[in-house]
Order: C-alpha cells, then structure tokens, then sequence
C-alpha cells in the first residue's frame, strides 16, 4: 500500500521542483543511491559508475522519512511496510501485559504534516456536522420509543449526514451486512480512524461494541447509550466472561454486532492482532462472522493516514485534520460470511475473519452512498 501524498491541506498535490537546494546537517555515513539511477543514466555500457552522492539529514532528496512524503518521489507500488514504524514487541512485551490495549501507532510518526489551509472549510463543515448532531439528539430519542422498524432507517440517513457534512463519500462495495435468512452476525473491521464507525453505520443497524470511555464523551456518549451501544472494560478481565455473554445474547436476538478486534486504532499502514473474545460469542450463539474491509482514500484513491485516530490524540484534533481536508473517500467492501463449524476455536475463527478483512476478494460491483 502506498501512502497519499503531500500535507494535509494539499493532499496528491504534485511535487513543485526546487530551483535551489541548500542541503542541512551532517552527511549520513550510509550511501543512498539515486532512485531510478539505473533507468535514467546516459552512460555507455561498460562505463564506470556515477559516484554517490551520500543522504543529508533533513534532505527530502536523500532518506525517506514518512510515507506521505515518500509517495511523492517513489513509483506506486505495494508497499510492505510502514517505514518510520518500529517492530512490534511480542505480546508478553508489551506497555501492560499481553491482554492490554496497545498500539505502536503515534501522531508524530504516522500522520502527516498538520494543515495550515482550509480553515473556511473547517468552519462550514463544523458547522454543517453541528447541525447533524443537533437533529440527532432531537430525533433519535424519538425514534427509540417507535422501534427498531423506525429507527433504523433513522440512524442510516444520519450517518450518512455525518460523513457527508465531514467531507467524506462513502463507496460500497458488495451486499448487505445482513445474513439475508435473518440471524445476528458479528460484523468486525480493523479499526484506523473515527470514520469507520458512521461508515458502518450508513449501510446497517450495526450495534457497536465500545470502549466505556466513549460513554463519557460529551453529547456522542449519551447518543451512543440511546442507540443500544455495548460498552465494556478492555483492562478489566474479570468482565470478560459477561461481555462475552451479553454480546452472544444480542447475536442469538438476531442483532449485528460490531467490533474492532484490535481493541484500538491503528494508523493503518500497519495492523494489529486480534483479539479472541468477540469471537467466542459468535461461536457461543452459532452465529456467522461478516468480515469488512474499510479503506480511507484521497479522491484520487490512494491510500492515506491523515484521518488515522492514534495515541495521544484528541477527538477534536482528528477531526479537525479531516475537516481540513479537500475531500477523502471511504470504501467499505462487504466480506462474504464466515461460518463457525461445529469444531471451530475462537482462534482459527479470529484468523479467518482477519484473513478475509485484509485480504478482501474482489467485488466489481460499487454503489456510491
């Protein structure tokens, strides 16, 4: 996967080229050679080789430092690795044991450069998602009392407001969330940024599973205690057997249970194991997993971080970065399902539902939301 190019305010704005250069810091001792020297040299066969030229610290031309920056100089082509990520420490070692949420995942080293433009865009836009939540807080009470006949349809077009006012177009590829013969599905997705949640939300009644902070976010908090979200204690494993209970019960009710099985954000670039526990519900009440693969483009459909909700970051700074933004796509591709057989494990059922989110078989067909 190659990263989207450019700052924030300008993302897959072209390269300008410099008339001057005027290198910084002290040489790199490690030679760098040029990129496409090969291609591009005019030398006869069988002459001597071009010296080369050493990195400079600070020297766009030399190392590369983040992947935003690099798609700029480099061909479009997979790629396997977040450059600037350290290696993942087995789960033994990690910041608070193996059952932990944790993520490598920092501001510093997977965003981009913050936007210094678009702050008229910023102004609509908060506006226009301001608006939205003002009709969410008077409308979804009401559609609560009525049902999940109306409520429903009410929290789709919502969600569907919520990305639009933010700048964000929704694709979907694939069928329905729903089993077609009616069952609940544990419906599970990685999990790179804010978006992902009104993304599934526009195309299902999907119930969340949530961390218990989310409970305590302003206004989002009380919105997502309306609606029926799930909320559990990701330290606390002594719960663990209830929310296991409690997720299984609302599967056999016939609901659409959704869950981020890394248990945190992730920039995206890279991803995290996943966790067993959902997955022990779906094989508790028979019911079927329905992997999603979410994806956060540019509008030219390359991949980017700048919507990535990781570390020490705020709510209102990862919005604020998409909001500021020209404009992003999310493509949401549907999995066919997977079923638990009758001798199963929650581990091989966790490996297959990651499998199927990561590596997504095709769906020609796409539905603009």
């Amino acid at each position: 996967m190659t990263l989207a190019a450019g700052p924030e305010g300008d993302a897959g704005a072209p390269l300008r080229p410099r008339r001057r250069f005027r290198p910084r810091g002290r040489a790199s001792t490690v030679p760098v050679p040029s990129a496409g020297a090969a291609v591009l040299s005019s030398a006869p066969p069988g002459a001597p080789a071009a010296p080369v030229v050493p990195a400079v610290v600070g020297d766009p031309r030399g190392a590369v430092h983040h992947p935003a920056r690099a798609a700029l100089r480099t061909p479009v082509h997979p790629l396997v690795d977040h450059p600037t990520h350290p290696p993942a420490p087995p789960a033994s070692r990690r910041p608070g044991g193996p059952w932990a949420a944790w993520s490598p995942c920092t501001p510093q080293e997977c965003l981009p450069p913050r936007a210094t433009t678009g702050t008229l865009r910023l102004a609509r836009r908060t506006a226009a998602l301001l608006s939205v939540l003002a009709v969410a807080v008077t409308v979804v009470p009401a559609a609560a009392l009525l049902g999940a006949r109306v409520l429903d349809p009410v929290l789709r077009a919502l969600h569907r407001a919520v990305l639009r006012a933010a700048g964000v177009r929704l694709v979907v590829r694939g069928g329905p969330l729903a089993p077609a013969d009616g069952r609940g599905a544990l419906v599970v997705a990685d999990h790179t940024s804010w978006i992902d949640i009104p993304a599934l939300g526009a195309i299902g009644p999907v119930t969340m599973l949530a961390k218990r902070e989310v409970r305590d976010w302003p206004l989002i908090g009380a919105l997502a205690a309306r609606i029926g979200t799930l909320f559990v204690h990701r330290e606390g494993l002594s719960r663990l057997p209830g929310t296991v209970a409690t997720c299984a019960d609302a599967l056999r009710d016939g609901t659409l249970v959704g869950v981020f099985p890394e248990a945190t954000t992730w920039c995206g670039a890279i991803s995290g194991d996943y966790r067993r526990a959902p997955f022990q519900a779906a094989i508790d009440a028979g019911a079927p997993v329905r992997p999603v693969t979410v994806a956060i483009t540019t509008p030219d459909g390359r991949p980017t971080t700048a919507a990535a909700f990781v570390g020490e970051q705020t709510l209102g700074d990862t919005v604020g970065r998409v909001l500021r933004l020209p404009g992003l796509v999310c493509e949401v591709t549907v999995g066919e399902l997977v079923e638990p057989g009758p001798h199963t494990d929650r581990r091989a059922l966790a490996a297959r539902a990651r499998d199927r989110v990561r590596h997504p078989r095709p769906v020609t067909t796409a539905t603009a939301v």
